[in-house]
């Protein structure tokens, strides 16, 4: 059930079937994110099926926003992996980037990269502000499910994307005025909802 799910949901959002590939390693992701969850907190719910919508496909997303050659992908405050690893797994050839200060959340991270045996992906157990100065123009595109403020996100990814570099964090249900940049809005995971993306381009 819950595969035929994201098969479909993958489908409306990617234009295109999942790879039995691609399949196994989300099915492989949701059985370790269920595993960490009954002992670490790391997303809302530990039920296969929300996972799956406001996890995975929520993260898919992000795809809509995002540049299509865009291959250097920071993820920011990444937690249980999102947006981050959802993308990586449809999109093998990105080089990822996780920033996770919360030890216990970067561990979960560098073990999902190890059991699904991911190439080109990093896990950094620091903050964001530490990597201003060693990666300053280094990323195509950052990325964030942003629950804090997203004027500070875009002030630090402007010194970390290259020129005409994105940086995206998923929205709040309600706008409000930001200080650079612009709101955008895409279809949802489900037909008839919508997803609110918080964009800013380095000119």
């Amino acid at each position: 059930m819950e595969l035929a799910a994201l098969r479909a949901g993958a489908l409306r959002i990617l234009g295109r079937d999942l790879t039995d590939t691609e399949a196994n390693s989300f099915c492989k992701y949701l059985e370790l994110l269920i595993k960490w969850q009954k002992v670490h907190r790391l997303v809302g719910s530990s039920e296969p099926s929300w996972i799956i919508d406001r996890i995975f496909l929520d993260s898919l997303l992000f795809l809509r926003a995002l540049p299509s050659g865009a291959r250097r992908i920071l993820d920011v405050g990444s937690g249980a992996g999102v947006p981050g690893l959802p993308l990586k797994l449809v999109i093998p050839d990105l080089h990822l980037t996780m920033v996770e200060s919360r030890q216990r959340r970067a561990s979960f991270l560098s073990t999902v990269v190890r059991e699904l045996s991911l190439r080109d992906v990093r896990v950094i157990p620091r903050r964001l502000e530490s990597m201003v100065r060693e990666d300053a123009d280094h990323f195509d595109a950052i990325v964030a499910r942003c629950a804090g403020d997203v004027g500070y996100l875009f002030g630090l990814g402007a010194h970390l994307v290259q020129r005409g570099g994105m940086v995206i964090a998923s929205g709040p249900p309600e706008e409000h005025q930001l200080p650079v940049g612009a709101w955008v809005t895409v279809p949802g995971v489900k037909p008839g909802e919508t997803r609110r993306f918080a964009v800013y381009r380095r000119e």
